[in-house]
């Protein structure tokens, strides 16, 4: 399966490096073009990265016949005016998060890739990670008891070298940026049955969100507190408590291991499973939807991007915080 990079930053690089060696190995997958709205730009993206073809516009990438999967790594403010493009030329697409800037577009965008029977899909890290069915089966073991509470959150300060973090033209902010990763986390640990969902927020000197915090109230009692930031350094974690103990989970994005705490036992530690970058695990899953005609992954199902983007709008209206593009 041959991959078009749209888009040659930094994470454009982090997959095709990832492409290159799961090629002939874990996938028949390989980064074989790249586009970019600059052709020198792009063509030194395909020397330094060793990708076959280099594209001085997306347009030009996606005439390709070759090109089987596009991954989209532009800023957030643009997957939905580039998705909307893939789908023009018949591309399957793999797009970066957050999926779109608000819920409308992510439906539009879904709606006509199962129209069309394209495969359209979101790599989210944490929802393809094979560490996620170790953390699940921990819960339904009954280790820690019934789980009746989470914390996670995702902090790192880059507001005040990332254009992307700090504009409100690229849909910048800490919420759609680190904020969906803990969402997501919420959502693959206790699910979708909420009731309630406040929360509170810094805003930046240039109207983003510069920090916040989330509180999920579930019909069932439980609670998910969730704390994202661009301007605060924290450990990148969960924490799941129970009845009986608590599990930590050690790296919100790439998790790098659980551990299980039962009264004054050594913690009983789940490692994961040696891996490339983390990101083979998004490509393998859309090569075997792509294979079996499916239009979505089961890891990261249609329903849950848009459940994902429908309660980030929710936050958001409740701050004030609209972005010039909506």
């Amino acid at each position: 399966m041959n991959v078009g990079i749209l888009g040659a930053g930094g994470i454009a690089k982090k997959m095709t490096r990832t492409l290159n060696m799961m090629e002939g190995a874990m996938a028949n997958a390989a980064a074989y073009a790249v586009g970019s709205r600059s052709y020198d730009k792009a063509a030194a993206f395909a020397k330094e990265q060793g990708v076959e073809k280099a594209y001085g516009s997306y347009a030009e990438m996606l005439k390709d016949p070759a090109v089987d999967l596009v991954y989209v790594a532009v800023p957030h403010s643009h997957h939905y005016e580039y998705m909307k493009l893939c789908l023009e030329y018949g591309k399957n697409i793999l797009c970066e998060k957050p999926f779109t800037v608000n819920a409308d577009q992510a439906k539009e965008i879904l709606a006509e890739g199962e129209k069309q029977g394209l495969l359209v899909a979101e790599a989210i890290w944490p929802r393809y990670l094979p560490i996620r069915k170790v953390m699940d089966n921990v819960i339904a073991g009954g280790a820690i008891g019934k789980a009746n509470s989470l914390s996670a959150n995702l902090c790192w300060a880059g507001a005040g070298s990332k254009e992307r973090l700090r504009s409100p033209a690229l849909a910048g902010g800490a919420l759609l940026d680190a904020g969906v990763y803990v969402i997501n986390f919420a959502l693959m640990t206790f699910g979708n049955d909420i009731k309630d969902i406040t929360s509170t927020w810094v805003k930046y000197e240039t109207g983003v969100d510069a920090a916040n915090s989330i509180t999920f109230t579930y019909n069932d009692g439980r609670m998910a507190i969730l704390q994202s930031s661009m301007v605060s350094h924290a450990p990148q974690r969960a924490v799941i408590f129970g009845e009986k103990g608590y599990i930590e989970f050690e790296e919100i994005i790439n998790c790098r291991g659980i551990k299980v705490f039962t009264g004054d036992a050594q913690p009983v530690i789940h490692e994961p499973p040696k891996q490339l970058t983390g990101y083979e695990y998004q490509v393998e899953a859309c090569c075997r939807a792509i294979a079996a005609g499916e239009t979505e992954c089961p890891e990261m199902p249609h329903r849950e991007i848009i459940r994902v983007m429908e309660i980030m709008d929710q936050i958001r209206k409740s701050w004030g915080l609209k972005y010039p593009m909506e």
